[in-house]
């Protein structure tokens, strides 16, 4: 009987379409668990490095959502996040 391969847990989150998954294997996460361990901002500078690549911000809220899915397994919308993204950036800008 053939071996059926087995799902990539990844891909069961929410937002983690191929694109996501691949930009996850570039940045060397294979887990769910994995995932967890990280911080959105750190992800997003470091895919911008090792890509060359300066991505859509929205790519930060995207990694944020599926962190936030893989520490409390709550699935959230992506721009959900982009608010919250927004306005840290508007304070850097403004020094509060």
């Amino acid at each position: 009987m053939p071996r059926t391969k087995p799902k990539d847990e990844l891909l069961q989150l929410a937002n983690v379409g191929p694109a996501t998954r691949e930009d996850f294997r570039v940045l060397g996460i294979n887990t769910v668990a994995e995932l967890a361990k990280c911080d959105p901002d750190e992800l997003y500078d470091r895919l911008c490095v090792t890509t060359g690549i300066r991505h859509d911000p929205c790519c930060r809220d995207v990694f944020a959502a599926t962190i936030h899915q893989a520490k409390t397994g709550e699935a959230t919308k992506w721009w959900e996040w982009s608010r919250s993204r927004a306005s840290r950036a508007e304070s850097k800008k403004t020094g509060r």
